[in-house]
């Protein structure tokens, strides 16, 4: 028994519980509210990480074959990344290599998928946002409901005033202050540093499409008569399940 009650775990959840009972409500919704932050931040390096944002290779090779107008080799270099960067770069390959297709058809179709991802690669940021800009309010308020009600204890002590009654409300009302910044600064930290990642995911983004576009096509005829019907249709197959399962 006595090992229980001095074990980390059972010293965690008491301190916990004392911070509780005298922060009151307050500190509750912050409570909550860095649990929320911590699930929405695991969640985003797990997604960054599986999609591969900084996956440069990839691009690279396939831009190198591309400018050596192997169009077939650059689509087969992307198919196997699961970046974003290469679905979108696909998207732009594939339409410059259609002569049927305007440029700045393909264009706009590069720009509406490359958003499409960046919008989802965004999602949960407003939540980080939100709770980094609430908790240090909600702390504040909760260190003015302290003051207000140790001033009312003082009051209520009339001629018999005893100081620790005033210092031991102003700690306490501080103490929520304390949990609201504490909460608040690393959630501000770690969204800055996402959105630098996916900041610099987006430039690296923009400058493999305009080397797309920078380059000069291959010549219709000859750009076809690098694959057949077939292996066509597998690497188009391969390319929209690969597409169908970033989706997910």
């Amino acid at each position: 028994m006595n090992s229980e009650d001095t074990s980390p775990t059972s010293s965690i959840l008491h301190g916990l519980q004392s911070v509780i009972d005298l922060g009151g409500p307050v500190v509750v919704i912050l409570l909550i509210m860095s649990v929320v932050a911590l699930t929405v931040i695991l969640v985003k390096i797990w997604q960054f990480s599986w999609l591969r944002l900084g996956d440069q290779s990839s691009l690279d090779e396939a831009l190198a074959h591309w400018r050596q107008h192997q169009g077939d080799k650059a689509l087969d270099v992307l198919a196997r990344s699961r970046s974003p960067a290469a679905r979108v770069v696909e998207t732009a390959i594939q339409g410059r290599r259609d002569p049927n297709m305007p440029e700045t058809l393909v264009r706009e179709e590069v720009g509406r998928i490359a958003a499409g991802w960046l919008e989802k690669l965004r999602g949960q940021f407003r939540v980080l946002e939100v709770i980094g800009s609430l908790a240090p309010l909600l702390g504040l308020l909760g260190t003015v409901l302290g003051m207000i009600v140790a001033f009312q204890q003082l009051e209520a002590a009339g001629n018999r005033v005893d100081p620790a009654i005033l210092s031991g409300g102003i700690w306490v009302a501080l103490m929520t202050t304390a949990v609201g910044l504490a909460v608040a600064i690393p959630v501000v930290a770690v969204l800055n540093g996402l959105e630098r990642w996916l900041e610099r995911f987006r430039y690296r983004l923009q400058d493999a499409v305009t080397q797309v576009f920078t380059v000069r096509p291959p010549e219709p005829i000859a750009d076809r008569q690098e694959e057949d019907g077939q292996s066509r249709q597998a690497r188009i197959k391969l390319w929209k399940g690969r597409a169908a399962s970033d989706a997910d």
